[in-house]
């Protein structure tokens, strides 16, 4: 059993790992003082949780009691973030801010077979599985810890993980910080309820990107 000095030193660990992963976030997204954080955090997240914790478990990459239950959860909540932003955020955004800013490329996607093909899997890949680790497995992870691993630690560390996915995409502008705080919020919530697997948030977010690119191959999303 651990000893207290040992929970103590385990939470101060994982409490500097959070502020770490937080200035990297910032520092390259707000100052672009810093390369890109998801390849930096993936790397740093999946070694630190192999070295500390002994596997990839914790960060939510176990086999689920229920596929069914997992799949689920990622649709309802791939469809809450996609009408919300139709039905909600983005009108209320418009009316104090221009809207979001698209990422680079995503006008070429229009009508374009290939680049559309090209787009699946790097949303899947960089996008589902990458900022997954990143902002729900890694971040919610150390920061639950870090709080002494309540469920309100980790509910606390969903929030602010969350704030930090909307500042991921400071390049959007404030509507696309708002919108894709909002989405860390649904995702995040999601990892919780299915009881911290992150195979619930990569498909919620793949769901997500893939409708993304489908609107945008067929220029739905003008």
């Amino acid at each position: 059993m651990p000893t207290l000095d040992g929970l103590r030193t385990s939470r101060v660990l994982s409490a500097a790992e959070f502020v770490l992963a937080a200035a990297i976030v910032v520092g390259h997204n707000v100052f672009r003082v810093v390369p890109n954080e998801v390849p930096i955090l993936v790397v740093l997240g999946m070694l630190s949780v192999r070295l500390r914790n002994g596997g990839f478990s914790a960060l939510g990459f176990r086999r689920p009691d229920s596929w069914r239950r997992i799949i689920l959860i990622a649709l309802a909540a791939a469809a809450l973030r996609i009408v919300l932003d139709i039905v909600l955020i983005e009108p209320v955004t418009a009316m104090f801010w221009p809207p979001a800013i698209e990422p680079a490329g995503a006008d070429s996607i229009a009508g374009n077979l290939r680049i559309a093909a090209l787009a699946l899997p790097l949303v899947w890949t960089f996008a589902a599985f990458g900022e997954e680790v990143v902002y729900r497995g890694y971040l919610i992870t150390r920061g639950g810890e870090a709080g002494g691993g309540s469920a309100a630690a980790y509910l606390a560390a969903m929030v602010i993980a969350s704030v930090l996915f909307g500042y991921g995409h400071y390049y959007k502008g404030p509507s696309g910080i708002v919108s894709s705080g909002i989405a860390g919020l649904i995702l995040g919530a999601a990892y919780l309820l299915s009881g911290r697997n992150l195979w619930t948030c990569v498909l919620a977010h793949g769901f997500i990107d893939s409708v993304a690119v489908a609107w945008a191959f067929f220029g739905l999303d003008d």
